[in-house]
């Protein structure tokens, strides 16, 4: 039997069984706190090498992903794509719409201005000939003089249909005619289309061109016109040829000329041009000439008028006809993207489809 103990061996040996308990409670919580260190250390190890592996992975492999898909997709516009081509489509014809409403509404105002011009000009039937319209035969401009000046009045601006194309055509049948009967004409283009394509083709013969012309016209601009004519030596041409665009109505122009010849006292035949009439000076031919300039000046001033409203009744068609064209557009474009879309939801149907079907055959 052992001997009892004292109060303070009892003390001391429960102080050392509570040290040792907490001396070895430490030791294994430090034990576990390495190891899960150690577990996270290797696992952030791992991920960090398996996303730089499939970062290397995705870098060499995706070029040719997608040069695959290019070679399959070649040609195949995507949705995205299709519907950018409907809406850029949709802001052209509000463009085209809203030009044709204001052609329209200027061709009101050309069109009270050449009845003016109409009338003003009306004097000049008895010292010239009518204008001649060229029919479905083509020009005739076999009687022309030995030197000819052309005056073709085109418009600055486009979008207007073939009014330029079928003057520069005129002038073309023209030039080549009197070239063929050995006779010389010169060109004063006025306006910049026509001098834009005249160059490609009658450009030697060009001396003067007038482009950037104030619109609307007026009596003013075509004196200013019959000046620069006269200074490129219009006077000493046998005759001046205009070639314009002869207005009809709204929907149908056609091309016109005039042959204008110089005011002399007396004729070839010796006719009195203006006998009957008394001049003041007696200096004649002053008078004439005077005259040739003023009727000059007339006859350009109404082909001018003439010419604006085939231009503005000719470019209301042309976007009349291209909003037309832009709304046929429109609805080949949105058949085409609902086809595309109707493919793509059959194609993600399919997929979901085959997708469930093939879980339900692994249970």
């Amino acid at each position: 039997k052992c001997p009892p103990r004292s109060k303070r061996e009892v003390r001391g040996r429960k102080k050392g069984l509570i040290e040792g308990t907490t001396i070895g409670s430490c030791s294994v919580l430090s034990a576990a706190v390495t190891v899960v260190c150690c577990v996270a250390f290797c696992w952030t190890t791992y991920l960090t090498l398996t996303m730089a592996s499939l970062r290397l992975i995705s870098q060499r492999i995706a070029p040719r992903i997608l040069a695959v898909a290019s070679q399959q997709t070649r040609g195949m516009a995507t949705e995205k794509q299709i519907f950018n081509q409907i809406v850029s489509t949709k802001n052209i014809r509000k463009i085209t719409a809203s030009m044709k409403m204001v052609s329209a509404a200027k061709l009101k105002g050309d069109e009270n201005r050449f009845k003016a011009a109409k009338a003003f000009n009306a004097w000049t039937g008895a010292l010239c000939t009518e204008p001649i319209v060229i029919g479905d035969d083509g020009p005739n401009f076999d009687d022309l003089p030995q030197r000819t000046l052309i005056v073709p009045f085109t418009s600055d601006r486009g979008l207007c249909g073939g009014i330029n194309t079928f003057i520069t055509r005129t002038v073309r049948v023209a030039v080549k005619s009197i070239h063929a009967q050995g006779k010389e004409c010169d060109i004063i283009v006025i306006g910049d289309k026509g001098r834009s394509q005249m160059k490609r083709s009658v450009g030697d013969l060009i001396t003067r061109s007038a482009t950037d012309i104030v619109s609307p016209g007026t009596f003013n601009l075509a004196c200013g016109l019959a000046t620069e004519v006269l200074e490129a030596g219009g006077k000493d041409y046998d005759a001046i040829l205009i070639v314009y665009n002869s207005f009809v109505n709204a929907a149908v122009y056609k091309q016109a000329y005039k042959v204008i010849t110089p005011l002399k006292a007396e004729t070839i035949e010796g006719d009195d041009v203006l006998g009957n009439y008394e001049f003041e000076p007696d200096d004649k031919a002053e008078g004439l000439e005077d005259l040739y300039e003023y009727l000059l000046a007339s006859q350009l001033y109404h082909s001018f008028m003439d010419g604006a409203c085939s231009e503005q009744s000719s470019r209301m068609t042309a976007m009349e006809n291209a909003s037309k064209n832009a709304g046929e557009m429109i609805d080949a474009l949105t058949l085409k993207y609902n086809r595309a879309r109707q493919s793509r939801i059959t194609t993600e149907l399919i997929e979901i489809i085959s997708g469930a079907s093939a879980i339900d055959k692994k249970k």
